[in-house]
């Protein structure tokens, strides 16, 4: 079952002079109509790339791993769909072959380019990731509640909104999960992972008035990683929303978006755009820090 839940009402649409702004590159930032989990994290990783891609709306296409990640998440909703004892790992073959010529013939796909040996290994990445469902658990045994839920809620002074993978029933009460087919974080980095599931639980009570007890990423074919919703691990990440809206809402008013420049400017999108950033891949570059198969590397020469 897939739900929407809205309690923020419609965002407007932009203005015809807005939308014309916005394709010249100087659209004047405002406050945006929403905050979902991967816009901030954007904005905390580097504010000036949040501008460019959500204001200028420069374009940032997916990456291969992306685009496999949104058909490895369409395969399970519709297995995940099925009663309990049609959720079968020939069931998710047959679902995957379904699927593959729509997502096959999609642009960001066809943009890719890849020639025979790429399609074969993009589907074999794709499949790892469905089988690898199974190394985590049965899917038979899910008491599924909804998946694929979009939440727009506000969440305290934050308009939110994403799509949570699924909601289930256990044995302790109501768990929130997120698939995940990268690698699983180190544990340093595990709890910055675990907001974004977090949030999904806060918003799940915003919406429904139901308390859960965990949330989850789940890696596909790697681990689980857990969390209990108690009500501290919940303001934490409300907490830390929060400074992100806040810091955002500051830039807004300032309209200076500083650039936040570091090993990940090798790959961002955006380095014809960013003075900073271009002589911070150089300077890497030049050191020998970073692979020269970087794309923004690449495309400085």
């Amino acid at each position: 079952m897939t739900v929407t839940v809205s309690t923020t009402g419609p965002s407007p649409a932009p203005s015809p002079e807005a939308a014309i702004t916005a394709e010249s590159g100087t659209v004047p930032a405002s406050t945006p109509s929403h905050l979902s989990p991967s816009s901030a994290t954007l904005f905390e990783q580097c504010p000036r790339r949040w501008r460019l891609r959500y204001v200028d709306r420069l374009p940032d296409p997916p990456g291969e791993a992306a685009l496999a990640g949104t058909l490895v998440h369409r395969v399970l909703e519709r297995l995940l769909g099925e009663e309990p004892d049609l959720r079968t790992i020939d069931r998710a073959r047959v679902l995957a072959a379904e699927e593959w010529p729509m997502h096959q013939e999609s642009p960001e796909v066809a943009a890719l380019a890849l020639d025979a040996e790429g399609v074969r290994s993009y589907k074999w990445r794709v499949w790892q990731a469905i089988a690898g469902l199974w190394q985590l658990e049965d899917p038979a045994g899910v008491d599924v509640v909804a998946t694929e839920c979009r939440l727009d809620v506000r969440l305290g002074s934050v308009p939110f909104l994403g799509v949570l993978d699924r909601v289930e029933t256990a044995g302790d009460g109501v768990v929130v999960t997120d698939y995940k087919s990268g690698k699983p974080p180190s544990p340093a980095y595990a709890s910055d992972k675990l907001d974004q599931v977090l949030l999904y639980a806060a918003a799940w009570h915003a919406a429904e008035g139901g308390n859960t007890r965990r949330a989850r990423l789940l890696y596909l074919g790697a681990r689980s990683i857990e969390v209990e919703t108690t009500d501290e691990a919940i303001d934490g990440a409300l907490g830390r929303l929060h400074q992100r809206w806040d810091a955002l809402n500051t830039c807004v008013s300032n309209q200076e978006f500083a650039p936040r420049i570091g090993p990940l400017c090798a790959w961002c999108p955006y380095t014809e755009h960013c003075p900073e950033g271009r002589r911070e891949v150089r300077r890497r570059a030049d050191a020998g820090l970073v692979s020269l198969d970087a794309p923004a590397v690449r495309r400085l020469g």
